[in-house]
């Protein structure tokens, strides 16, 4: 697949990016991708919630009512999950989502995302540029240059670049990162993956194997 490479004014340089068929053209696993995408938003999840058991409530221990013949179900204390009120059973407890996958697995999942985009002709490539100051007024000049102001974005440069990522930062449906730090899930939830030239290098590298 050959796209061209468009400066920072959406002007086509006369420069051509042909994008690895071994990467961008492999036929997607949608099971990996699955597997990618509950891993990342698992390891998103903090945990931390809780509700108490019986055994952890405060109240009297008497049981209000006799165990049989008054009509209804059968309880003890006031703590009894069967009351308003009353403890939860069964209820969640801090703990840790996290699973393991392994790298050729999320290898394939980053293979299968960027083969989805490019199947969908999602991919703008834009030359290196950069920005003298944080300006978010230059960056939504940008993506309305490489038309794509209307989407949800993706931007993927080589390195960090703190005057791009500040300029960025502001905008609800834009994202900044570098090519090494690229994952299935972040790829699939853009509509507009831009990247720069030199990251399509170093994304080949990475998933060469």
């Amino acid at each position: 697949m050959e796209l061209s490479v468009l400066d920072k004014n959406g002007k086509d340089t006369g420069k051509k990016i042909v994008l690895n068929d071994a990467v961008y053209g492999i036929e997607p696993n949608e099971h990996v991708l699955w597997l990618d995408v509950k891993q990342y938003l698992a390891n998103q999840r903090q945990g931390t919630h809780k509700s108490k058991e019986r055994s952890e409530m405060s109240g009297s221990t008497r049981k209000l009512i006799r165990q049989k013949g008054g009509g209804g179900a059968r309880r003890g204390d006031i703590n009894s999950p069967v009351l308003v009120g009353g403890a939860r059973v069964f209820g969640p407890k801090p703990r840790d989502y996290r699973f393991k996958l392994n790298k050729k697995v999320k290898q394939l999942a980053r293979k299968s995302a960027l083969a989805v985009k490019a199947k969908d002709n999602q991919i703008v490539i834009v030359e290196d540029f950069s920005f003298d100051a944080p300006r978010t007024k230059d960056f939504v000049a940008l993506t309305k240059n490489l038309q794509v102001a209307d989407k949800k974005i993706l931007l993927v440069l080589p390195d960090q670049n703190k005057n791009v990522y500040l300029s960025a930062r502001n905008l609800e449906r834009v994202k900044v990162v570098k090519a090494s730090d690229l994952n299935a899930y972040t790829i699939l939830n853009c509509t507009g993956l831009v990247l720069a030239e030199s990251s399509v290098a170093i994304i080949d590298n990475l998933l060469k194997a």
